[in-house]
């Protein structure tokens, strides 16, 4: 039987963790870092992208053509590239969204003059010229190194349609679809490991009953086929937040036509009429945001259960395939375009974000955070040949070494933080084994005001050194701007120490830190 001690009384016991790491007013917590029990793999699909149609997500945040005086690599943004590669990105969904239940995959070949010009009625009403298909995304995906993930138009497409486009894209024959792809530059057929049956069935993807969305989708993934030794994950539409009925029903009456389902979450401070501003905000509003944000971990537990009733051996995938923070966007931008800025406080929500998928590999294998680039709550945000990563980018290279290691299940026992009617743990945490042999712990302070100790005992490892890296910043919205990039960015932490195989760990107020330990 293992004791668990708290942190005042291992403190106490042992002067020489009270030399090195006095509790510092009165916060404090207990990790307990279970290597000798391993769960499943931290899929890196859980550190996915999402790229829509949307405001100048694709047009000025990617693709900027080949004439272009932006430094460029064949029409794509040179200084985003070069981003997406540090984190190592690995999955990247297009066209949508909302954008990809009246996309038609033909309007976007051929030379780029002649393409069909249209309005994105869902995306401030504002011409689609289509310069930006299936080749530029596809092409775009392989210079990035990450797998596409297309999402097909249920919604007011064909089944036909989705047929022919998995086949144009695929087929390694000298069908007639292979050789137009061919004539339009692209002999060699492309990867298509992962592929969306519709988007958002229940809303902008049709209205659709769940019962309705699962005959579609078995009807529709009958014809999804791939040319002999390659595979598909095909990706149901999921549910919205915490309608577990749909997810129910999807599994009862289609499991069998999909291999993984999705499930959109979006945290928004207030409601959708008034969402809240992304800065400029009180510490209520931090607290609130935070503590809506921890509902994450209640829809995926719920859906899972949902999904073992009919899955019991967990072939199906769960996929937060859109979860993010949600704002009022900024003022003065563009309507529709949901541009808004992205602080401190994002930051937290994607780590504390990360600690929740860990806790549910054995079901979730996928995530794409919306959207990457100046959409919702963006990775990089670009102004002509300017270029700014966001605090959240800075969390997805901290933890990119999460990417397929192995979990690590986390005790966390944890003073409180509490503001007006939200209250929530101080200290969140989670870890892996990574493929490099190193231990990798992510911690999370959301008290703004309190520094935390913490006492982690690392069951299972045999620890000789730790180095890490902090985020944080002096205010609760700090966020960085073209003019002042480096605002939120890491910097080295020397606030952990071990010393009798206990590791030690002090986090500064409103802090995301990520340890490796070897």
């Amino acid at each position: 039987m293992r004791i668990m001690f708290s942190a005042i009384a291992l403190v106490l016991a042992s002067p020489a963790l009270a030399q090195q790491a006095p509790l510092v007013d009165g916060l404090s917590a207990t990790v307990t870092v279970h290597a000798d029990k391993p769960a499943p793999i931290f899929d890196k699909r859980i550190f996915g992208q999402f790229a829509e149609h949307l405001g100048t997500g694709i047009y000025g945040g990617i693709w900027v053509g080949r004439g272009s005086p932006i430094p460029n690599v064949n029409g794509y943004r040179t200084d985003v590239l070069d981003a997406l590669k540090a984190i190592r990105t690995p999955v990247i969904r297009w066209p949508g969204g909302c954008f990809a239940d009246e996309y038609h995959w033909r309007e976007g070949l051929g030379a780029p003059t002649k393409r069909k010009v249209k309005i994105n009625t869902n995306w401030g009403g504002v011409t689609e010229d289509n310069a930006v298909g299936t080749h530029e995304f596809m092409n775009f995906s392989e210079l990035v190194g990450a797998e596409p993930y297309v999402s097909g138009n249920v919604g007011n497409g064909a089944a036909s349609e989705m047929a022919e486009w998995v086949e144009y894209m695929t087929s390694p024959t000298g069908s007639s679809l292979a050789k137009e792809r061919a004539a339009n530059g692209r002999k060699t057929p492309w990867k298509l490991p992962m592929f969306g049956i519709g988007n958002e069935l229940w809303g902008c993807g049709g209205n659709m009953r769940p019962e309705y969305a699962a005959d579609l989708t078995r009807r529709y993934s009958t014809f999804i086929k791939m040319p002999a030794g390659q595979q598909v994950m095909k990706i149901a539409s999921g549910a919205n937040a915490d309608d577990y009925n749909w997810t129910e029903v999807m599994m009862r009456d289609a499991s069998t036509a999909f291999d993984g389902i999705g499930v959109h979450y979006y945290t928004i401070p207030y409601d959708w009429s008034k969402k809240g501003a992304a800065t400029g905000f009180d510490e209520d509003q931090w607290a609130r945001t935070l503590a809506k944000t921890l509902k994450m971990d209640d829809y995926i537990t719920e859906h899972a259960k949902r999904m073992d009733k009919y899955d019991p051996s967990k072939r199906v995938a769960l996929l937060v395939d859109e979860w993010g923070t949600w704002y009022d966007q900024e003022p003065g931008s563009h309507p529709g375009f949901l541009y808004q800025q992205n602080s401190l406080r994002d930051a937290l929500v994607t780590s504390l974000n990360f600690d929740i998928f860990a806790r549910h590999t054995d079901r979730l294998r996928g995530a794409n955070i919306a959207q990457m680039v100046n959409v919702l709550q963006a990775m990089m945000l670009t102004d002509g040949n300017r270029m700014v990563k966001t605090p959240t980018y800075w969390v997805f290279d901290m933890y990119k070494d999460y990417q397929d290691g192995v979990v690590l299940p986390v005790d966390v026992k944890s003073s409180w933080y509490n503001k007006n009617e939200w209250t929530l743990k101080a200290v969140s945490a989670s870890a892996t084994r990574g493929v490099d042999g190193a231990v990798h712990m992510g911690l999370t302070n959301v008290n703004p005001n309190k520094p935390a100790t913490i006492l982690v005992k690392l069951d299972g490892v045999v620890a000789t050194r730790v180095t890490g890296r902090i985020l944080t910043a002096t205010a609760i919205d700090a966020h960085n701007t073209f003019d002042a990039p480096n605002m939120v960015i890491p910097a080295a932490f020397d606030g952990a120490t071990l010393a009798a195989g206990t590791l030690t760990v002090t986090l500064p107020p409103k802090s995301v830190v990520m340890l490796d330990i070897r």
